[in-house]
């Protein structure tokens, strides 16, 4: 018994011996640690595996992704940045909780000469009502990306200034929500094709600063503009452009808006916003495919202001002589009492093919109003209703239950 219990504590200290002296983690390739420390999809947490060996001490430098969350020091943002080769880093983002523009300018003209992909930034503002002071505490300057394909910069209205020289060579999609415009460099010249020959999706989102924008560019395919507050001039200029989106840019600028739109291969038009030809141009559209408009509004208490809106959809469909496939909506306000029908001032419409209608009915019968539309569609060959509502409403059963009654009296009618 002594004898055996003399070896069992031998043996035990052997098996932990060989066991702690081999690393077989460690004994992974390169490619394959690197994906384990991407699984954790946090920085500061790859980081902390340098402690383990010398094996794992600048593993995570060769990290091809960074993820940096509220709360990193934007030195430790500049540190682990400049620890990648150039052209090694092919995903940057960086999430800011109330951020100011010193923070950001520690750490982004590393990133600028660094990154081959794709930046995310993301500002959150906390407090409310800080949105409308963030730009007001400066701004820090967007540094040319020589070599970056993407960014998305979502800043809750902090500053940002572009700088006037260099080529964002590989720039292909380029996304600004909620930014707060400065400096002397307006942001057209920036995106056009000299500084920006590559790029091909432009999204501007809640703009500040932007009273005037020209894009100049042969490579865009898609422009989205939405909410660009105080918006007065709009020139685009985009042989190879292919959907365009304009939403709710004028309707807040003080002065008359003029646009003046170049886009001969456009397909897809979405225009939900002011619109009179005097002042809006939007030239020969010889290819265009589908066309989205504001919504009408069939009911109006202050008359003279849904007529404004309305008046914008009809001279904007009156523009086209064919449409291939309209998107329209038809808006009910939820108390029509006292209200002035207004689908009578639709006296005229083009060539339609296919009408995808979006109804709105807030509880409201809308069978007139539909037929008082279809009734000058004779041209459409497909009609795709879609009503924002519940169907177990008994206004809404008793309108679905008329809807075949009235396309039989509008094909009767046709066909008379």
């Amino acid at each position: 018994m002594e004898h055996c219990d003399g070896e069992i504590p031998a043996k035990r200290s052997k098996l932990s011996d060989g066991g702690a002296s081999k690393d077989r983690l460690s004994a992974l390739p390169d490619d394959l640690l690197l994906q384990i420390l991407l699984k954790l999809v946090d920085t500061a947490v790859a980081a902390r595996t340098s402690v383990l060996s010398c094996r794992w001490r600048r593993l995570w430098t060769l990290l091809p992704k960074l993820w940096f969350y509220p709360g990193t020091e934007p030195l430790g943002i500049r540190t682990a940045v400049e620890s990648h080769e150039d052209t090694a880093l092919h995903y940057l983002d960086v999430d800011l909780l109330d951020g100011n523009p010193e923070s950001v300018a520690v750490w982004i003209p590393i990133a600028a000469r660094r990154l081959s992909g794709h930046l995310d930034l993301v500002n959150t503002v906390e407090q409310h009502g800080s949105e409308d002071k963030a730009g007001e505490i400066g701004a820090f300057e967007l540094p040319c990306f020589e070599i970056a394909t993407s960014i998305h910069l979502e800043l809750g209205y902090l500053g940002m200034a572009v700088h006037p020289l260099g080529v964002f060579a590989r720039l292909a999609d380029l996304n600004l929500t909620c930014v707060q415009l400065h400096g002397p460099c307006m942001l057209g010249e920036a995106v056009s094709s000299p500084r920006c020959p590559s790029l091909q999706r432009l999204i501007v989102h809640g703009a500040r600063g932007l009273g005037n924008f020209t894009v100049q560019s042969e490579s865009l395919k898609r422009l989205m503009l939405r909410n660009v507050h105080g918006l007065e001039q709009l020139t685009v200029i985009a042989p190879a452009l292919l959907c365009l989106s304009v939403i709710c840019c004028f309707n807040s600028s003080e002065n008359q808006p003029v646009a003046n739109i170049s886009a001969p291969e456009l397909v897809i038009l979405l225009w939900s916003d002011d619109y009179d030809p005097r002042f809006t141009q939007l030239g020969k559209m010889e290819n265009l495919q589908q066309l989205s408009t504001n919504p009408f509004l069939v009911y109006g208490q202050y008359s003279y202001l849904q007529k404004s809106v309305n008046s914008y959809t009809m001279k904007l469909l009156r523009h086209f002589q064919l449409i291939q496939n309209l998107s329209l909506g038809l808006i009910y306000p939820p108390e029509i009492t006292n209200h002035e029908y207004l689908m009578e001032d639709i006296t005229r419409l083009p060539k339609i093919a296919v009408m995808i209608l979006h109804i709105y009915p807030n509880r409201h019968s809308f069978g007139a109003s539909l037929f008082h539309l279809l009734s000058m569609c004779t041209g459409v060959r497909k009609l795709t209703l879609k009503l924002d509502c519940t169907t177990s409403h008994p206004v809404i059963i008793i309108s679905l239950l008329c809807l075949f009654h009235t396309l039989v009296c509008i094909y009767i009618s046709w066909r008379s």
